[in-house]
């Protein structure tokens, strides 16, 4: 009888257990490089919640808190790196086909690399309208966005757009990595706040 009782016991924490993670899991978002999938690390962003409270440095390593990010509208773009060409074009969207957007909201960009790197980036493309952050010392960003991806350490593609109180209104991660993300579908949300 013990036994039964054990067994039982053991059979309910175990699907507990189960239901918990697959209910855990089916928040993470599934996104894949050409097919392969990916896994990423931390806690996913959702619609309606703030971003994490990290600082990153700029171009000139100066520390930029996130919720400085607040006051304006903000589109942030997420690029896994911008010395790839999918990169560069999702950075030239957002710097170039904004529809003057660039004079209402804050543009946003963040990748791992150095600040070295995005700022001769910034400086051969001529892009002068965006504010480029890096994650490039722990990764802080992207485990605490749920963008980190574990087999690269670089961070997913994405884009999500902030209301003037920083609460995220929109937030697309791109399922695919060698995608682009729907950037007019961003700036219609923006243009909406």
């Amino acid at each position: 009888m013990k036994r039964c009782a054990y067994f039982l016991m053991v059979l309910f924490f175990t699907a507990l257990t189960a239901e918990v993670l697959s209910v855990h899991a089916g928040n993470t978002p599934q996104v894949t490089l050409r097919g392969k999938p990916l896994t990423l690390l931390g806690e996913p962003l959702q619609v309606g919640k703030t971003l994490p409270a990290v600082h990153l440095p700029d171009r000139s390593l100066k520390m930029v808190d996130l919720a400085s990010l607040k006051g304006k509208v903000t589109i942030l773009s997420v690029v896994p790196s911008l010395d790839t060409p999918t990169c560069e074009e999702q950075t030239h969207i957002l710097s170039e086909k904004n529809d003057g957007l660039d004079q209402t909201a804050t543009l946003v960009t963040i990748s791992r690399d150095l600040p070295f790197a995005q700022k001769r980036f910034a400086k051969g493309a001529k892009i002068h309208n965006i504010l480029f952050l890096s994650d490039y010392r722990e990764a802080d960003f992207g485990q605490a966005a749920g963008l980190l991806i574990d087999e690269s350490r670089l961070l997913a593609r994405a884009v999500m757009v902030l209301d003037r109180e920083g609460t995220i209104r929109y937030l697309e991660i791109v399922p695919e990595l060698a995608q682009l993300p729907d950037m007019q579908k961003a700036f219609e949300v923006a243009r909406s706040l």
